[in-house]
């Protein structure tokens, strides 16, 4: 079993303020200030604002103490989710976490549908961090968001000619709003067995990149070398954030509807046996995967990796606290006060008497945050009842035991449903050795072959 507040981990300040923002892109652990998406696309003939300068004079705000100044350059949404107090609480943590500031990079600048995007590079000397500010027609600040500085993701490397399969182009969704993917397909003579990959939360790019590791694409080509065909595409956050532009989206815009659009497609692909594809959700998307399957009526069975059986809201505040002793087993006041604000947030979420689309846990609206509270994976596995394999690395740091013992306890006595416990596993599906820990989710690695043998084995079996 997994003590996960008893750890110690040392030499882990350098890395930490890099860990926590791949961690958000998993289960939404982002600390600081959230990216808050443009509520109105500007006119088409509009002067553009400039970008640069906007950021400039911001930062200059945040760098001399002036913080109801930064608020006034905010769009009023923008104002209401991080007031003056907030942008100095963040503000003044950095140095603590990263260092003293050492002086600011070059901003860049582009324009995509009426939304001026700036990032501009803030150096540490203990790390890299980039300022993302998204700015409207009037040039008010829409969106603020800071972050470690990611080195270019590598592309994938090219299928082997010899390999036991092909990767083709393969759309989500028709029109504008498709979302591109990868379909990896076996050679020979079909129809194949097929699964459809469905992301954890944040906005992840059809190979889940996170630092150097692409799990999905590790898991797509695994298993189309065992005869499976297997589909990849980006997370709607990802390749449409615009279509997130007012406050009224839930969890099933995110996630659900694309991922049963993509069942609908691969269904209907050449060489698909449509009786049986299958879902394989990894963490926020294996806590989705039942639901996805009830919305399609066309699933096969469920593959489940990392999958959360609790609420995220709980989750988060967990995650947060086991953040807080990993560098030297102490919380510190500034992660006390944090922590504490963000138990208030949750508070506010579930108030019913908030409306949906104040701005909450990490800026996004109540309503997106109480979609997903309604989530019961388990009870929405059960009223699915089909085939089920469940998958947890005992090195996981995110997804613990409260949640493998809650599917265990579930459905330990189905016969329907396997489970595998991997003890070397983290949440990536990545071997590792000794008690798990942030900085090896930047370490490269590639997900245990042992993990995508069992899944295939599983599926032929079907």
């Amino acid at each position: 079993m997994i003590h996960l507040l008893e750890r110690r981990h040392g030499n882990h300040r350098a890395h930490r303020i890099a860990m926590r923002l791949l961690l958000a892109s998993m289960l939404l652990l982002m600390l600081g200030l959230g990216l808050l998406l443009p509520g109105r696309a500007a006119a088409q003939d509009a002067t553009p604002v400039d970008g640069a300068a906007i950021a400039t004079r911001l930062l200059d705000h945040l760098d001399a103490g002036r913080y109801a100044d930064a608020e006034a350059m905010f769009s009023p949404e923008m104002a209401a989710a991080v007031p003056a107090d907030k942008l100095k609480g963040v503000w003044e943590s950095l140095p603590a976490q990263a260092g003293p500031a050492q002086g600011r990079g070059i901003a860049t600048s582009l324009v995509r549908d009426g939304t001026t995007w700036v990032e501009q590079t803030l150096q540490y000397s203990k790390a890299t961090l980039v300022a993302k500010l998204a700015i409207d027609a009037q040039g008010r600040i829409a969106g603020f968001l800071i972050q470690p500085a990611q080195a270019p993701v590598a592309p994938a490397a090219a299928v082997a000619e010899d390999a036991a399969f092909v990767e083709r182009d393969f759309s989500v969704g028709e029109g504008e709003r498709a979302l591109p993917g990868t379909l990896a397909m076996p050679k020979g003579d079909g129809p194949f067995a097929a699964v459809v990959l469905v992301h954890g939360s944040g906005a992840h790019d059809r190979d889940e990149t996170v630092g150097p590791n692409k799990p999905f694409l590790d898991i797509a080509r695994g298993l189309a070398a065992h005869g499976i065909a297997v589909l990849r595409f980006d997370k709607r956050s990802k390749a449409r954030p615009q279509d997130f532009a007012n406050a009224t989206f839930g969890v099933d815009d995110e996630t659900t509807n694309d991922a049963v659009l993509a069942v609908d497609a691969l269904r209907k692909a050449e060489g698909i046996d449509p009786a049986r594809v299958f879902v394989l959700g990894h963490s926020q998307g294996g806590m989705l995967a039942p639901r996805i399957a009830a919305v399609s009526g066309h699933v096969a069975g469920l593959v489940l990796m990392a999958a959360p059986a609790r609420s995220l809201l709980d989750i988060v505040i967990e995650q947060n606290r086991r953040l807080a002793v990993l560098d030297d087993g102490k919380t510190s006041d500034a992660e006390r006060d944090a922590i504490a604000q963000l138990v208030e947030q949750v508070r506010v979420t579930r108030d019913p008497a908030t409306d949906p689309a104040t701005r909450t846990v990490m800026g996004q609206p109540a309503g997106y945050w109480r979609s997903i509270d309604a989530v019961d994976a388990v009870a929405e596995a059960k009223s699915v009842a089909l085939p089920m394999l469940v998958l947890q690395g005992a090195r996981d740091i995110q997804v613990v035991d409260a949640d493998w013992g809650r599917w265990r306890g579930a459905f330990h006595a189905n016969d329907k449903v396997a489970f595998k416990l991997y003890e070397k596993l983290n949440h990536l599906g990545i071997a590792g050795e000794g008690e798990g820990n942030l900085a090896e989710y930047n370490t490269p690695g590639h997900v245990d072959q042992a993990l995508i043998d069992d899944v295939a084995s599983w599926i032929k079996a079907r």
